[in-house]
């Protein structure tokens, strides 16, 4: 028995590729081949390959040993320390394991996801704080830029770089790459949270640190869940894979109750908090996790890396300055610069995909997109966390601009209380996310992931359909849905794809996973903002032109007002700050009017009655946007099919001597 488990299946793949760790794929084989590999009589290749009935079950998942193999012998570079035994990856009965080393690896790594998603949105909360601390006025010319680049540019690093930095630990060790990430987001939170300039300059400093810390959060992001992978046999990868999603999941919405608490207390402390956790993962991480799959030395492909992050990077900028006004229009998309960097962006990524065809070593194998089952999981996941994201800001925007200051809470207030609500939409995450994921493991991937993303459509149709002062128990409710369904899609989803590549492509195609999910999140702003603020435009100036006549505004001065980009509007709601009293107060015309009539501009309900209608038109069109393409990713979901092996076609330079080695 454990001479048939320990052997291969010559030609299983190329460049050092086996067959992947599908659904029914067990990492345990590879791990006790590796053992047999090192101190075993015969090495892998040898003539006992061909013996026993327990070969075909070896060949459920060959790809660690057919990766060694393929590097030229039993042991891969780096010699036993890369290539050693894999602690509680054994999957085979009556194999020893060392189970605590995969749940020491589970713990750190979902404990690095959850710090690097809550720096994702504890500073969207924390905007107001921030620019009070700083001393800059948050709609003063060209300042809109600065609060779109503190939390744009987090999000657009983490989506350029994980590919990159998933096939880098490809080559030079996942957990190398892994603990530097740990150490480069805590140096940055320590330079965050002593910003000491003011102004224009203040913000620059917090913008480029976050692009730093982004690089070091895009290091976390791109290697946990191949670390994970490689740690986990296959009967329990969706659990653990689901609960380090989770941890990323939920850790956007915690980050919004986390950023309002903090930022009451001091703005600084959002940036101190990473700094304690930081050190403790930091030293943890390079006292427990270790390198288990093999090394795969290669060269670096340079131009695939240029034109993949250079493409990106031109589309989420273009996106960036697309939804702030252009000259006399409400928004930017006419802008030269904007579509000369839409334009590039694409050319430079339909390069890349020419290059990674070309190259002996790409940075990522486009072929892993033949497999149907890695192709639909992705293009779910990007529809899924377009969806996602914007749902995030426009809930903010619904409360703090309107249902909060309706009840009677402070516009200052309402970043706070506005996380709070939100907390049914994680506590759906919590529930679903590792039950889903646990249970994916024995019933199969689709059911889960198809019916998780119907209920997230759903929950969409719902809040649709609720008025704009709504009851909160059904809002709750509709949110809490909303949060179970993504995570009944996420945990799944997540280990299909990681188990449907070679085990020498899991950094790179986690690095590619967390990339569509990353660049959903910055596309939904992009889509989502534009679509509410059409709807805006379309409506909102006639109705706060006559309401602020209503109350003795000249006609002049309300028309001029009502002029102005809907975009201020929209972020003074999202920044908790009164509107009308911001768009009045350059003319000065507030100090001239009646204290009855300048008390209801300034109260907390005239604004919220004004913009009601224009915003709920608005948001009609956003969340039945959301709906379809959650429709569309669960047909992508339900077309996956039933997971298979993946085995990459061998180079044609090896076909002939594998073929060879196996008459033999």
């Amino acid at each position: 028995m454990s001479e048939a488990t320990g052997s291969t299946r010559s030609g299983a793949g190329s460049d050092g590729q086996g067959g992947s760790g599908g659904s029914g794929s067990q990492d345990g084989h590879g791990s006790h081949g590796s053992r047999k590999a090192r101190g075993g009589p015969q090495a892998p290749g040898g003539p006992q390959d061909q013996a026993g009935p327990g070969a075909r079950k070896a060949r459920s998942n060959p790809q660690d040993q057919a990766g060694r193999k393929a590097q030229g012998g039993p042991q891969a570079p780096g010699g036993p320390k890369t290539s050693g035994a894999r602690p509680g990856a054994g999957d085979l009965p009556g194999e020893p394991k060392d189970d605590r080393y995969k749940w020491l690896a589970l713990s750190n790594t979902s404990l690095g996801m959850f710090m690097a998603s809550v720096d994702s949105s504890i500073v969207i909360i924390s905007m107001p704080a921030i620019f009070r601390g700083i001393h800059l006025d948050p709609f003063g010319p060209g300042n809109i830029s600065y609060l779109l680049w503190m939390i744009m540019g987090y999000m657009l690093v983490t989506a350029v770089l994980v590919v990159s930095l998933g096939r880098l630990g490809d080559i030079v060790g996942r957990v190398k790459i892994y603990n530097l990430g740990f150490v480069v987001f805590t140096l940055a939170s320590v330079a965050l949270s002593f910003d000491p300039a003011h102004g224009g300059k203040g913000a620059m400093w917090l913008i480029a640190w976050r692009i730093v810390q982004a690089l070091g959060g895009a290091m976390l992001m791109a290697n946990s869940a191949a670390i994970l992978t490689d740690a986990f046999p296959a009967r329990q990868r969706g659990m653990a894979l689901g609960i380090n999603q989770i941890s990323a999941l939920s850790g956007q919405f915690i980050g919004l109750v986390l950023g309002g608490l903090l930022s009451a207390w001091d703005w600084r402390a959002v940036f101190w908090v990473n700094v304690p956790v930081g050190i403790f993962g930091t030293i943890w991480a390079y006292r427990s996790l270790r390198e288990l799959s093999a090394r795969q030395p290669a060269r670096i492909d340079w131009w695939g890396n240029l034109t993949f992050a250079l493409g990106c990077a031109g589309i989420l900028i273009s996106i960036t300055y697309g939804i702030q006004p252009y000259g006399d229009h409400t928004m930017g998309w006419t802008s030269p610069k904007v579509l000369a960097g839409l334009i590039g962006g694409v050319v430079l990524l339909l390069a890349f995909g020419v290059i990674e065809t070309k190259v002996p070593q790409p940075m990522f194998p486009l072929r892993l997109f033949r497999n149907r089952h890695f192709a639909a999981g992705n293009a779910a996941a990007l529809l899924a966390s377009v969806a996602r994201g914007g749902l995030q800001f426009m809930l903010i925007i619904w409360l703090q601009g309107i249902w909060l200051p309706l009840h009677g809470y402070d516009f200052a207030d309402a970043p706070l209380w506005a996380g709070i609500f939100l907390l049914p939409l994680t506590a759906g995450f919590l529930l679903a996310g590792p039950v889903s994921g646990t249970l994916s493991d024995r019933f199969g991937v689709r059911w889960f992931t198809t019916g998780g993303l119907l209920l997230f459509g759903v929950s969409f149709v719902g809040l649709l359909l609720l008025p704009i002062d709504f009851p909160y128990w059904a809002f709750a409710l509709l949110i809490l849905l909303n949060g179970m369904g993504s995570g009944m899609f996420s945990a799944p989803n997540t280990s299909a794809i990681m188990s449907s590549v070679p085990a020498t492509h899991r950094g790179a195609a986690s690095g590619m996973r967390s990339t569509f999910q990353n660049s959903g999140t910055s596309l939904s702003i992009g889509v989502f903002f534009s679509l509410l603020i059409i709807g805006l435009a379309n409506r909102l100036p006639g109705a706060l032109d006559s309401g602020l006549r209503a109350q003795g505004v000249p006609a002049g001065v309300a028309h001029q007002t009502a002029g102005l980009p809907p975009v201020s509007t929209v972020f003074s709601a999202f920044l908790g700050i009164n509107p009308v009293e911001t768009l009045l107060k350059p003319s000065g015309t507030l100090a001239r009017l009646p204290a009855h009539n300048r008390e209801v501009l300034t109260g907390k309900e005239f604004f919220p009655h004004l913009i009601s209608s224009p915003f709920h038109h608005g948001l009609v069109i956003v969340f039945a946007t959301a709906a379809g393409m959650a429709l569309l990713a669960a047909t992508a979901s339900a077309l996956r099919g039933t997971p298979k092996p993946m085995v990459l076609d061998p180079a044609p330079e090896r076909r002939d001597k594998q073929r060879s080695a196996a008459k033999r």
